[in-house]
């Protein structure tokens, strides 16, 4: 069992609920490499699900994750409290992030995918990179991180969609216009929709940038067993769980990717459904 240490609510709209969770996993938080993700069931009839390590505190053995309130899980995950426990919490898992340094990276993270990009971005800024960071969200209450990115970026930018914060645009309109003013670029790391990444990477493959991409599939075990987090990268199938969860921008097909995630749409809505009334089995 795995302890709660510590919960906050990062933004609360009502309709969309971020919340942050500390919990107590000292081995995983001493193996934890930026790019890691765990996978973690909160009770035995609980689902698996996986969620990016967002950062790790090794004199507490906490482990700090952050997850948007959408379906079932993530919507339990956001009722626990600090002394509350969940049953399974496994990682580190897939593929340690490894960055060039000295070099200019662009960090880029769009909705929840802030919460993955944290760690990268604090690590780029201890391995003396240069790092600008531009995160983005529809709107200005639901960004999250920003002083935490803000603290260990070298340049900052936010861009909203409706303009209430920052650039008014996408986090595209902010890499576009450092290009058009000629700013150097080595790396750009994207993290958030899938319609995010691939317009960063359908902009960056004109200039010739290379562009990682963090993938956020679905996933039954995490070990490579059950194959269903397989993605198309360059012609090739890989899994996410432990060829990722990073790739190459520009090779991986993202309209496949696109269809995978919304095959359970409907299913989940129905869950949803069901819970509302009190749970499976209680409306009858």
């Amino acid at each position: 069992m795995f302890k709660v240490l510590r919960k906050k609510v990062l933004s609360d709209t009502g309709n969309d609920r971020v919340v942050l969770l500390d919990i107590e996993a000292p081995l995983v938080a001493k193996k934890h490499q930026p790019g890691h993700f765990i996978m973690l069931r909160i009770d035995e009839k609980g689902e698996r699900i996986p969620l990016t390590i967002a950062d790790t505190n090794l004199e507490t053995g906490a482990v700090t994750i952050i997850a948007q309130e959408v379906g079932i899980t993530s919507k339990q995950l956001g009722r626990l409290e600090a002394g509350d426990y969940i049953l399974d919490f496994v990682g580190p898992l897939g593929q340690a992030a490894h960055y060039p340094e000295h070099k200019h990276v662009v960090c880029i993270g769009g909705g929840l995918g802030v919460a993955p990009l944290y760690p990268e971005v604090k690590h780029l800024h201890e391995i003396d990179s240069h790092v600008t960071t531009i995160i983005g969200a529809r709107t200005k209450e639901i960004l999250i991180l920003e002083e935490e990115m803000r603290k260990h970026s070298h340049q900052f930018y936010v861009a909203t969609d409706d303009g209430s914060y920052g650039t008014k645009g996408f986090v595209t309109t902010v890499l576009q216009q450092m290009i058009d003013d000629q700013q150097p670029v080595d790396l750009v790391i994207a993290i958030g929709p899938i319609p995010m990444m691939k317009a960063v990477a359908n902009l960056t493959r004109q200039y010739n940038i290379k562009t990682l991409v963090s993938l956020n599939s679905l996933m039954v075990d995490g070990t490579g067993m059950c194959g269903a987090c397989r993605v198309t990268v360059g012609g090739e199938t890989k899994f996410t769980c432990i060829d990722g969860p990073e790739f190459d921008g520009h090779l991986v097909d993202f309209d496949e990717q696109m269809r995978r995630l919304n095959m359970y749409k409907d299913k989940e809505k129905s869950a949803l459904a069901l819970e509302g009334c009190g749970g499976v089995g209680r409306c009858h």
